[in-house]
Formats: structure tokens, sequence, C-alpha cells
């Protein structure tokens, strides 16, 4: 039963060495002797058991992942016009926000520091439609999400704690400004292919530099994460054969003024890029990571893109 939850008829007639229609017979006895249904892990199993979770399937293919933006207005850092030439360029199949798109100083949890002065959150909301748009049309087809961060979700949660009788005015959500992007707190690649299964989420397990790579232990599943600005690629190797903890990076450039006075002028292990993932066969190759070399240029692949 367990099984037959967890992998499905296919897979789990391949565990146990027999056939599909044994797998449903069995199924059919346990449901009439337990009295419980048996649900397999479908998509739309999935999808109802973890609404919050968007799942994607793809055999042959990219997946653009850009974490932590922190979008302010008059600011286009080099990561994010590499960014959107990636999202035209590649023809991704999926485009990913990862969270932290916005940065919403003002209605955050800190308080100030010193007299330091930051963006109204409608001037964010008015720069952020600007360049999302960009990356919008950019992919064309590809399908557009969002997996919201900590710093994404100030919005919505000032809100509820401030003006809790506003919660169905249309406004009040982020979703009602982003309307071309699927909202989630995580997306799951190939939840039935077992070398390709991978979660992208903004937050990895912990914190630390062995963050990504805690992460992957941790799922079970290749992890690409962000929130650290620390921009790796952590393999981990065990029975089960290849996995990969990513820390996607910044597309924010780490020396812009919202994040001076936060810092204190610390030195950074910070990176500023972001992360392309390709399917073969269902199967998930080694990430690939794009760094901004300097102004004009990223480095990808051994060479150096100007944007």
């Amino acid at each position: 039963m367990a099984l037959f939850d967890k992998l499905g008829a296919k897979r789990t007639a391949d565990k146990i060495g027999t056939t599909e229609r044994n797998v449903y017979s069995r199924r059919r006895r346990l449901e009439a002797k337990y009295d419980a249904p048996l649900a397999a892990p479908t998509k739309a199993y999935l999808e109802a058991k973890y609404p919050h979770r968007l799942q994607h399937e793809i055999k042959n293919g990219t997946v653009l992942v850009g974490s932590d933006f922190h979008i302010w207005p008059g600011q286009e850092s080099t990561a994010l016009r590499a960014f959107k030439k990636f999202a035209d360029d590649v023809r991704p199949s999926m485009v990913v926000l990862n969270g932290d798109v916005l940065d919403f100083p003002l209605i955050g949890r800190h308080s100030p520091i010193m007299w330091e002065s930051a963006p109204e959150p409608w001037q964010e909301i008015e720069a952020a439609q600007d360049h999302l748009d960009d990356i919008a049309k950019a992919c064309r087809r590809a399908r557009k999400v969002w997996s919201l961060g900590n710093h994404d979700a100030r919005f919505e949660s000032n809100l509820a704690q401030n003006a809790s009788k506003y919660r169905n005015v249309k406004g009040v959500h982020l979703s009602d400004h982003f309307g071309l992007w699927e909202k989630c707190w995580s997306v799951c690649v190939n939840v039935e292919t077992e070398r390709g299964r991978t979660m992208i989420k903004h937050k990895p397990k912990g914190g630390g530099m062995n963050a990504s790579r805690a992460s992957t232990l941790n799922s079970g599943m290749s992890t690409i994460t962000g929130h650290l600005h620390s921009q790796k690629v952590s393999p981990l190797t065990d029975y089960n054969g290849d996995r990969y903890g990513v820390d996607a990076g910044c597309i924010a450039d780490p020396s812009f003024k919202q994040f001076v006075n936060y810092t204190e002028d610390a030195a950074l292990d910070w990176r500023s890029g972001f992360c392309l993932l390709t399917y073969k066969d269902g199967r998930l190759l080694m990430p690939e990571l794009i760094s901004v070399w300097d102004d004009r240029h990223v480095q990808f692949r051994g060479g150096l893109i100007r944007v």
C-alpha cells in the first residue's frame, strides 16, 4: 500500500517484480480489505494534496531559474539583462522566478537603519511589472512560475496583519499585480522520474556554506534554491546515483544600494547570476551556472556573453 501510494502502478510492479495487472488486482483486494482507497501519485492527486506546489513534466528541454531579484526602481543589474536574454535565446520549457523578486523594505519586520530611504511598495511593484513583462515577452510560450520568497510575502502579510477586512478586495494580493505568473511556494519537476526529480523553492534547509547540499541530502532529490545569494552547484552521489544541490545566486547586484546599510559594507560571499537546468530523456544533467563577469558580460560554458 505504501509503495503504491508513493510510486504508482508501473514503478511498484518494477519494484516488486510483477506486472501492472497484478498490482491493480492487489490494489482492489487491499482497498476492500482495509476499506481505504489507494490513490496513485498522479499529477491531479499531488496537486490536490499539495496545492502550494506546482508540478511540471519535461522530457527533453530546459528550465531557466533566477532567484533574489530584489527589484528597485531605476536599477537593472547585469544579471537581470542576461536573464532576459537567456529567456529569449534558450527557449526554455519553463521560467522560474525563485523568490524575492521584490524587496519591500518599508513593510518588512526590521526597523529602518539610520536615515536610509527606500521606495514605496507601489514604486517597487511598477518597476517589477516592467521587468517581468520583458521576461514574459522574451520567453514567449514558456510556462511562467513565481515561487514566492520571504520578501515577496511581506506584501500580503503586512496587509493581512493591518487591514484584514480588505481580504477580498482586488489589489491586496500579489497575483492582482502580476497575473501572467503562476504563484506557489515550490515547483517539483519530473515528479515521476527518479533521476530527474527536482524541487525548486526559495529557501534551502538551514544556512551556511553547506545549505544546498543539506537540502538535497534531506529531500532525496535535486534542489534549486536561492535566499543565500551564494551561487554554487553541490553534487551528491549515493547508491541511487547523482543529484544536485544548487544555489542559483542572486539576480540583484550585491553592490546595489538596497544592500549597503544592511550588510554594513561587509565582505560578501554573494555571486550575481542564475542557473539553467537541462533535461535529457527526463533525467537532469549537471546544472549550469550563468555568472556575472563584469558590468557588460556574463560567463557561460567557458565563454563571455555580452548583455
